[in-house]
């Protein structure tokens, strides 16, 4: 049997047709699952309105694979929905230079999220708090009653902790239950064990629940990336000390911080969105993660290892799952997860993880040698073409007069297409 393998060369140079027959062998899908994704939707009018209210259509993203990544030992083809031009193409580059090293390194920290429950206009705070502590075992057992399902699997409500913040509203109690939510995002798990406790709690502090509700701030939840990037293939140690210069501008200054994290967000995002997964409570944990100390901070550190190549690590929250939500209902999202071929929402945030840090890579090496915008034009030069009315080999054509001029707009595309029409 031939070795699968996610090293295509000159991938991005087939047509569409033929880059589902490759997938298609190396994942092992289905036609109907192949015609699916030809579909550009994967789902009808019909099934959307199972999924959310008032529904009156969709809007279609393209799938791209990113080619070259090899995570824990393993080959992986990587599905990620994004209208961005070029981010596709910088991660593959990205992973074919970490590929030559062995790859990335990822491990997962837990599947701990936490549910909180809000209990205000209590009597004695003291009493209270004594009265939750004693009787920990009972509401643990009562949560896990909630959720006899996932309690059978390995998880759910592990811990109770309390917490008492001052507020101009007066004391209030906060009860968090750290929940194992395994395979699962967690979020209605979570809400479901605090809306169980909730009214037992009232009765045992005398107080009044207010919101009972999981937070996204998922610092038990906690994944860890890392890869070794050759010096050679990067262009030497100048180009490394660049990226190392570049890396510290966005340790001292958050408005370089920012668009650090947003670059890293690129991949992670494209590739929750192709899995069906919550992209708000992503950005919201990953985002607030790189807050915690008061200060906001890029999620990844660069170095050099002691033969001189670019050593990269990144820590993040990935709170994701791959049972219950859309990932279980979009047909799209379905593939999506059958492409990565992931048993567990572990394994699920390592790979986007080192899609992450691949995609800071991709970012920081292009700022520090040939500059952001070269990537983009090409593919940015393609799509005013085609807005003009290009087709077929004039797409190149025009595109590439454009950037041997540097005159990449759209007026210059139409004035192109003119001339080459009429020659």
């Amino acid at each position: 049997m031939k070795k699968k393998t996610s090293k295509i060369p000159s991938f991005y140079k087939l047509n569409p047709h033929d880059r589902l027959d490759y997938l298609k062998d190396f994942s092992n899908l289905s036609d109907v699952e192949l015609s699916i994704l030809k579909s550009m939707s994967g789902i009808t009018i019909d099934q959307a309105s199972t999924m959310i209210e008032n529904v009156i259509g969709g809007i279609s993203i393209p799938i791209g694979l990113a080619t070259n990544y090899i995570i824990n030992s393993k080959e992986f083809l990587i599905p990620m929905a994004i209208e961005e031009s070029s981010v596709i193409a910088a991660s593959s580059k990205s992973a074919g230079i970490a590929r030559l090293m062995g790859g990335f390194k990822a491990k997962s920290l837990g599947n701990i999220m936490r549910s909180q429950i809000q209990l205000v206009n209590i009597p004695d705070i003291n009493t209270a708090t004594k009265n939750i502590l004693e009787k920990k075992s009972d509401l643990l057992n009562i949560a896990n009653r909630t959720t006899p399902t996932l309690h059978s699997l390995g998880g759910g409500a592990k811990d109770i902790s309390l917490k008492k913040i001052n507020t101009q509203r007066g004391i209030m109690l906060i009860v968090e239950i750290s929940v194992d939510c395994k395979d699962a995002m967690g979020a209605n798990v979570c809400n479901k064990i605090a809306e169980s406790l909730s009214s037992i709690l009232e009765d045992m502090t005398n107080g009044k629940s207010i919101l009972r509700i999981v937070s996204n701030l998922a610092t038990e939840r906690l994944v860890e990336a890392s890869a070794i990037f050759n010096k050679e293939i990067l262009g030497g140690e100048e180009i490394i000390n660049r990226i190392l210069d570049a890396a510290e501008f966005a340790n001292n200054d958050p408005y370089r911080a920012v668009t650090h994290n947003k670059g890293i967000m690129n991949g992670i995002i494209a590739l929750a969105i192709a899995t069906g997964q919550d992209t708000r409570a992503l950005e919201s944990a990953i985002h607030s993660y790189a807050s915690l100390t008061g200060k906001y901070l890029p999620l990844t550190n660069w170095e050099k290892d002691s033969s001189g190549n670019l050593f990269g690590r990144i820590k993040l929250p990935v709170p994701v799952g791959i049972v219950g939500g859309i990932s279980s209902v979009h047909p799209s999202a379905k593939i999506c997860l059958n492409i990565l071929g992931v048993k567990t929402a572990s394994e699920l945030g390592e790979i986007m993880a080192s899609v992450g840090l691949a995609q800071n890579l991709a970012a920081i090496y292009a700022l520090s040698s040939e500059g952001i915008q070269t990537g983009h034009m090409i593919l940015h030069s393609r799509n005013l073409a085609i807005s003009a009315g290009a087709g077929g080999e004039l797409t190149d054509k025009i595109a590439n007069i454009m950037i041997e001029e540097k005159n990449v707009n759209f007026q210059r595309a139409k004035e192109l297409l003119n001339k080459l029409d009429n020659s």
